[in-house]
């Protein structure tokens, strides 16, 4: 089977599919509505054929859709017919838990995604298990606003990678998670790594898309 993955993010919409090893990146912003998203992968990829599409979506997913607006995206997402758009079965994940996906090397894994936000899953024997944590309540503000972009910027990197030590260690403990893997862009700002982490890839993420469509993998 050929899978198209893609993964929307704020900035850009990036695709690879199967047999093919550079990914191809697309504008994305604020005011991108799925039609046009649509529309722009399907110009992008008029040579390729693929056989099923993997969507990387940054906000809650429930029974394959969407179930929030996205924060930094335009509307229409929730309702939109992607199965129609693309005339091809679709699977529909979480981008941090398709990263999470993408880096899982079995056992109970923990991923946190330092980007714009704080993406987090958890993938415990071969099942995908979104988490939305990253807006619960942390000291003054919540995870996010001291691990997302505005976190470091505010804290400088010093401080902020002290709270993603104490955060880290307080997930892992809470979700008795084996191992941890960081992914994101921020990651370069990780110097040492604590105990039980290894870094991640944004590439990850089509792994990820790809192994979505694999026998013995499952969401919650």
């Amino acid at each position: 089977m050929k899978v198209l993955v893609i993964d929307i993010g704020g900035s850009h919409v990036k695709l690879l599919s199967s047999g093919r090893r550079k990914p191809v990146k697309l504008p994305s912003g604020g005011d991108l509505t799925p039609r046009e998203m649509v529309r722009a992968v399907k110009a992008a990829t008029t040579d390729w054929s693929y056989d099923a599409v993997s969507i990387g979506y940054p906000g809650p997913v429930v029974h394959n859709r969407p179930s929030r607006e996205p924060v930094n995206l335009g509307d229409g997402w929730v309702r939109y017919n992607y199965e129609r758009a693309f005339g091809v079965p679709v699977r529909i994940i979480n981008d941090a838990a398709m990263q999470a996906l993408g880096s899982y090397e079995g056992g109970r894994m923990l991923f946190l995604g330092l980007g714009t936000g704080l993406g987090n899953a958890l993938v415990r024997d071969g099942m995908v298990i979104p988490l939305e944590m990253a807006h619960l309540p942390y000291l003054d503000g919540t995870y996010e606003d001291y691990l997302g972009e505005a976190g470091m910027k505010r804290l400088g990197p010093k401080k902020w990678r002290k709270h993603l030590e104490s955060v880290l260690e307080l997930f892992m403990a809470a979700l008795i998670a084996d191992y941890a893997v960081l992914g994101g862009g921020n990651v370069r700002f990780v110097e040492d790594l604590p105990p039980n982490t290894r870094r991640g890839s944004n590439l990850h993420a089509f792994r990820g898309g790809f192994r979505l469509w694999k026998k013995g993998v499952s969401l919650s």
